[in-house]
């Protein structure tokens, strides 16, 4: 399996969508757990980050430095 690049910042793509409507997650703290703000209500969920990156899909807007 191939390491997903994921940075702070960026806008990724979830397997399953948010009750609200839509798949678009902003990453706005990376550590041991990744904190993800969904774009469409603002409501933030911290997941571990193993389970992260089995859960994401694709980056959709990469974080420019």
């Amino acid at each position: 399996m191939t390491e997903k690049e994921f940075g702070l910042n960026d806008v990724v793509e979830m397997k399953k969508p948010h009750p609200c409507g839509t798949n678009e997650w902003k990453i706005i703290r990376m550590g041991m757990d990744i904190r993800i703000k969904c774009e469409g209500c603002g409501h933030s969920v911290m997941i571990p980050r193993r389970d992260f990156a089995r859960k994401m899909k694709k980056i959709l807007v990469k974080h420019e430095e």
